[in-house]
């Protein structure tokens, strides 16, 4: 067990009793990444930062009946924000509302104005390809690129085994390949 764990598991142990300075501490940790995940599955800054405070809310309505099934505690607050999402879009089908893509293109410096236009739009578009996937297959690539968490981890948070996760991420690549290839003009700019 590594120290952070050991650390995760003390302040698990106040939390679940109540103490809310102990919680506070795992909303530090954990925050930067829910929000990350949330903002990659819905595109959208203000419902990011609305659902991820409704995943610590509910965190901490709920961590007195947390128990530790031997996967980090990360893997619960992922599961929390998962099925937060997930009602958050079945929710917005119903309302047939238009999307407002309000991704942020943060420049690096150097770049020349058309550089910046030409790989926003691409990421735009690229996000908009898997914006389609199944939200399994959106989970997995928002862990894997934007957490940058190795194939066990991910095999944790998504209660896969390792080899799931392997075989779930080969038929995501080819199956974005292949709608990048059937769409030659959606990386220019639908």
């Amino acid at each position: 067990m590594t120290e952070s764990e050991l650390r995760d598991e003390e302040i698990l142990a106040l939390a679940s009793k109540g103490d809310k300075d102990a919680f506070g501490m795992l909303y530090e940790r954990y925050v930067d990444r829910i929000f990350n995940y949330v903002y990659y599955r819905t595109g959208n800054l203000h419902d990011a930062e609305d659902l991820t405070a409704r995943v610590f809310q509910r965190a901490m309505n709920h961590i007195q009946n947390y128990t530790d099934r031997g996967v980090p505690f990360s893997a619960w607050l992922y599961r929390i924000a998962h099925n937060l999402v997930a009602n958050w879009h079945r929710d917005r089908s119903r309302k047939q509302e238009i999307p407002i893509n309000d991704l942020p293109v943060l420049p690096s410096r150097g770049d020349h104005p058309e550089t910046r236009l030409m790989h926003s739009q691409e990421q735009d578009s690229l996000l908009r390809l898997i914006r389609r996937l199944p939200p399994d297959r959106q989970q997995l690539l928002i862990l894997k690129f934007v957490e940058d968490m190795s194939n066990a981890e991910i095999g944790q948070i998504m209660g896969r085994s390792e080899g799931a996760v392997k075989s779930l991420y080969h038929r995501t690549l080819l199956a974005l390949r292949d709608q990048i290839g059937d769409h030659p003009m959606t990386l220019e700019g639908e």
